[in-house]
């Protein structure tokens, strides 16, 4: 009886030692957490307005080149060329995508479109967050809105056509665009 006592005790103080550390370590690293998260995505805004950056120079050339602005909650970003990008997240077919999409100064017309986050099936869905992809959406009309055609059968201003293999994910993609464009033209 005294050795399962003992037992009990030790795996409590282990339990307490262990989650006091993994507390600190989660207090210590929070800003470098965040500063990397900000990070990804003024990188990830620079892409998508084909603003040539490196590690080294990507802040000085964000804020010499891009202004952060937000209305009523809704965060987006303007270039010095009239360009605007902002983040969209919505659901895909098995997981959440977030990204950046970026408009020429018409507000209708996509300039690009980068992919940071994506939980689609490797190799078939994910493939929608690949450049060769998202290539195919540069110039494309978000008026009235994108729309996803089966492959080989898109040839207007609006239209796309879908990944073979991927055609609920690329419809989700899609969706995802269309809805944020919407939620954008309100600010």
């Amino acid at each position: 009886m005294k050795d399962k006592i003992s037992m009990i005790i030790f795996v409590l103080l282990l339990g307490v030692v262990l989650t006091s550390a993994l507390v600190a370590v989660d207090y210590y690293t929070a800003s470098r957490i965040e500063r990397n998260k900000l990070n990804k995505i003024k990188a990830s805004v620079l892409k998508t307005l084909d603003i040539s950056y490196s590690d080294e120079n990507m802040e000085k050339i964000f804020s010499e080149n891009i202004n952060e602005n937000s209305v009523g909650g809704f965060k987006f970003y303007n270039s010095r060329e009239g360009c605007v990008a902002f983040e969209f997240a919505g659901s895909g077919l098995w997981g959440p995508i977030t990204g950046i999409i970026a408009l020429f100064p018409d507000m209708e017309t996509i300039k690009g479109i980068t992919v940071v986050h994506i939980e689609e099936t490797p190799g078939l869905g994910s493939r929608i967050a690949e450049k060769i992809y998202l290539d195919k959406f540069k110039g494309k009309k978000l008026l009235p809105e994108i729309r996803i055609q089966p492959s080989g059968k898109s040839n207007g201003d609006n239209e796309v056509d879908s990944l073979t293999g991927a055609t609920s994910s690329s419809n989700a993609f899609g969706k995802i665009l269309n809805s944020e464009f919407k939620r954008f033209k309100q600010f």
